[in-house]
């Protein structure tokens, strides 16, 4: 359990490529260590000089389902501040990987799974994988700024505000996912577009990767960051504690 990284002498980096992949049971809701380790893992592959491409990966029933809010509900406001800071820092250690990241979703991809996809650079799924931001029914607010890369601006919208999932056959019309394929060929889906991209020069693919995040129209940080504000005045406020309570109910 937790988040690993195909070792170099095991693992596809004899192609140039690192699969970090997160494994935390049931459905990948991650507590706050994870969200921290995830970071710390996809920037330590995207350092290695040895790595041209890194494909991020999921065991389990999905591939994430954001954090975990049974240990929100059980340690109280710190347990959100670290939320907000580990899910910041994964979603950006994804957008600021010094080189090309794909993401390989299957299964579920809701909450912070939006946020880890929404910075990657090309997204894989299977047939199977849904997408949303099921927020507004779990108490808490965050990743517009990034399920505005998956969608046009008023789907976002529409998505957002009724907690609705779209599927990764749609998002391929969008152009935001690059291919689906049958749940069994996902990784090697990923992996052959990953070798792909690890073929050309090391040193052009980290300008590159430099060079388009420098060019684009929104500060994902800054944007997400200004999101985690309101996140945190539906908690002291209350109001997150009050849906966060139905949301319980209604689960069990």
């Amino acid at each position: 359990m937790g988040v690993s990284t195909s070792p170099p002498e095991k693992g596809p980096e004899k192609d140039g490529i690192t699969v970090v992949t997160v494994d935390f049971p049931p459905v990948n809701a991650l507590p706050v260590d994870g969200w921290f380790a995830l970071a710390d893992a996809v920037r330590a592959a995207g350092r290695d000089p040895r790595v041209r491409c890194v494909v991020l990966a999921a065991k389990g029933r999905g591939f994430n389902a954001g954090v975990d809010i049974k240990e929100l509900q059980a340690r109280g406001p710190g347990a959100l501040v670290g939320a907000n800071r580990g899910c910041f820092e994964a979603f950006s250690a994804v957008y600021e990987c010094e080189v090309p990241v794909v993401a390989a979703v299957r299964g579920f991809c809701l909450g912070g799974g939006i946020g880890l996809v929404g910075n990657a650079d090309v997204v894989v799924a299977s047939e199977d994988a849904v997408f949303g931001l099921p927020e507004l029914d779990r108490g808490a607010l965050g990743a517009a700024t990034h399920l505005s890369r998956l969608v046009p601006q008023h789907l976002m919208r529409a998505l957002y505000y009724t907690s609705r999932t779209v599927t990764a056959a749609e998002l391929h019309t969008h152009g935001s996912v690059w291919r689906v394929v049958p749940g069994e060929e996902l990784t090697d889906a990923a992996l052959e577009l990953a070798r792909e991209i690890a073929a050309k020069d090391g040193e052009l693919l980290r300008l590159a990767k430099a060079a388009i995040n420098g060019i684009d129209p929104v500060d994902v940080r800054r944007s997400y960051r200004f999101e985690q504000g309101f996140t945190f005045e539906a908690s002291v406020s209350g109001v997150a504690d009050r849906v966060r309570d139905r949301f319980g109910k209604e689960e069990a």
